[in-house]
This record gives C-alpha cells, sequence and structure tokens, in this order.
C-alpha cells in the first residue's frame, strides 16, 4: 500500500503538520495523564479506522510501559475491569466527541459531568484538545491511506 500523498515530503504538507504537532504538544506536556492521553488516541483512531495512528499509538503505549491487556481491551473498554473510572469516563467522551456527526446532540452533558467529576479544568481543555488533534491527525492518514505497521516507538521525536 503506498500513501496518495508524500506528507513527509511535501513542503505545504509539513507546514500544516507543525502547526498540528504544536497542538499536540501543548496536551502532551498538560497535567492530563500520559496513560490516558494514550488510551484516548488508540480509541479515537480504532473508531475512524486510521491503522498508521493506531500502530503509532498502541506502540509507544506499549514503549511506556502500558500491559498488553489493557491495550487489547481498549477497543472493548466497557466491558472490560482493567481501567480506572478516570480513563472510563475520558474513553466515553472521547467516543462521543470522535463519533460527533453522529448524534444530533453532540456530546451528552452526562457525559461532560462524568468526565469534569474526574478532570479538573486545565485537565478537560487538554482532553477536548487532545481529541480534537487526534481527529485530525486520523483525517489525514486515512483519506491519504497512509500505510501501518512499520511505525517505531519515537520515531517522531
Amino acid at each position: 500500500m503506498n500513501p496518495r500523498l508524500d506528507f513527509f515530503g511535501n513542503a505545504l504538507a509539513a507546514k500544516v503538520m507543525r502547526h498540528i504537532n504544536s497542538a499536540g504538544r501543548a496536551v502532551t506536556d498538560s497535567g492530563l495523564p500520559h496513560t490516558t492521553q494514550e488510551l484516548v488516541k488508540i480509541r479515537a483512531s480504532q473508531i475512524n479506522g486510521c491503522g498508521f495512528c493506531t500502530d503509532m499509538h498502541v506502540k509507544d503505549a506499549a514503549a511506556a510501559g502500558e500491559t498488553p491487556v489493557r491495550l487489547h481491551l481498549v477497543a472493548a473498554w466497557r466491558e472490560a475491569s482493567v481501567f480506572t473510572e478516570a480513563e472510563r469516563a475520558a474513553l466515553e467522551l472521547t467516543e462521543q466527541g470522535t463519533r460527533i456527526a453522529d448524534a444530533a446532540g453532540g456530546v451528552g452533558d452526562d457525559v461532560w459531568a462524568n468526565a469534569a467529576k474526574h478532570y479538573d479544568e486545565d485537565q478537560l481543555v487538554a482532553l477536548v484538545a487532545l481529541i480534537a488533534v487526534i481527529n485530525a491527525y486520523n483525517r489525514i492518514n486515512v483519506i491519504n491511506q497512509q500505510p501501518a505497521g512499520d511505525y517505531r516507538p519515537g520515531q517522531f521525536g
């Protein structure tokens, strides 16, 4: 499989990605737990069918010490007992924020209230921004048919 565009070699693509990467770094450096960040990125990428991002974030999470059991159960988090209540709230917000077009009302008040029980305002800002950023990455990679499987942890810095 070959990508439709060379996003790693095109000057305009590099400029666009620098801005998205900058937003991503702001989230990475926030008070939102790193483990939660990776779970959110994995779940949104699974929903969006982004193999490139799923590959990247599963490998990065594993390299950071995430357990294989939790990684295997992200897609079935509702039935899994291995996630904290805070992580579950973040995963639910991720699902509703990613599938925003599927629900006329967007993200439900109950889902927001549950997330707000576990995260302070800065962490909620980071969580909302992270959901938006990973969805942007997913869309670029899915539209471009960016191949998955060759990512090495830490490859992009």
